[in-house]
């Protein structure tokens, strides 16, 4: 077993430090012996990955219903700051353009006014850069490459983009939005859900890449999936899996395995339980597609390999 603080330098100098800042991409199986050092690794990486530039978010399966890729994307989501990265964003392109813009808030009026240029033809200036480093950045998908143009275009005050619609904007991208059609104006017509939650959360690691980060860091504590049964109500707190909503779960941890190749920027780490390797109705053992492309049937016992896919700590 490794021990905690030595695994999370090793992340730190192998992964966090070099391989995923340039544009890598890694997914790891981390158990840990006891909650206790389960939520010394979580606290510890966290704070590592934090040093080292990434945007971090944390999914409890105990808050997030995580057999729901898009209920992981909403929680991801409402960590990051959306408005921080588009005023990033938009510093760039104004300076792309131009303009570079002092300290402080980058409406167009004022900037206009500093430069001594007519708004329109800045706001025309801007737009045209915007449109080439935002929404046509084909490394996102084009529902979030909309919404980040949209985010970018309200930091500006030019009226392009009024308030609510910048609100509607992040409550689309938090999953709070109760009615798609407040986006018509927008231009996005479709909801997150399953069938694009995968590509939005790859597009994010690459959004915060380009915007000052080092990429996207999130740890996703599976620990609740142990529980077999329920207690009672009044002992009972957050989200409990059935036998189905289980194996969902780990069908969505399948394909974030699969689909590591076409991540960049990006590392999710996964913490279970010692019953993630040992409970035959609720662990590995219970979704064999999954076992096969973490597992490690064959292992040095006197000596842990931390490049695997699978790591075993020992107690903090």
């Amino acid at each position: 077993m490794i021990a905690v603080d030595d695994y999370v330098a090793f992340l730190e100098s192998d992964y966090l430090g070099g391989y995923v800042e340039d544009g890598g991409a890694a997914l790891k199986f981390v158990v840990p012996p006891d909650d206790l050092s389960a939520a010394a690794f979580i606290e510890r990486f966290s704070a590592s990955a934090e040093r080292a530039g990434f945007g971090v978010a944390k999914v409890n399966a105990a808050e997030t219903r995580v057999h729901l890729l898009e209920q992981v994307f909403f929680a991801v989501a409402r960590q990051v700051d959306w408005d921080g990265l588009a005023t990033v964003a938009t510093r760039a392109a104004l300076a792309s353009a131009g303009y570079p813009a002092p300290d402080g808030p980058v409406a167009l009026d004022g900037l206009a006014a500093q430069y001594r240029v007519e708004p329109g033809e800045l706001k025309r200036d801007v737009d045209r850069q915007l449109q080439e480093r935002v929404h046509r950045d084909y490394a996102m998908v084009q529902e979030l490459r909309t919404a980040m143009l949209r985010l970018c275009q309200s930091q500006l005050r030019s009226g392009q983009v009024v308030d609510a619609e910048h609100t509607a904007v992040l409550d689309w991208l938090r999953g709070d939005l109760r009615q798609i059609s407040a986006l018509k104006s927008a231009l996005i017509f479709r909801r997150i859900g399953r069938h694009n939650a995968r590509h939005l959360l790859f597009s994010l690691a690459h959004w915060l890449a380009v915007n000052e980060h080092a990429g996207l860091a999130i740890v996703l504590d599976i620990r609740r999936l142990g529980f077999a049964r329920r207690p009672g109500p009044e002992e009972r707190s957050g989200h409990y899996y059935t036998k189905s909503a289980l194996l969902d779960a780990y069908e969505v941890l399948r394909q974030l395995v699969d689909n590591t190749d076409e991540m960049s920027n990006c590392i999710v780490v996964i913490v279970g339980s010692p019953a993630f390797l040992s409970d035959t109705p609720r662990g590995l053992d219970a979704y064999q597609a999954l076992k096969l492309r973490i597992f490690d049937e064959v292992r040095d016992l006197n000596r842990d390999n931390p490049f695997s896919s699978l790591v075993r700590l020992g107690a903090a």
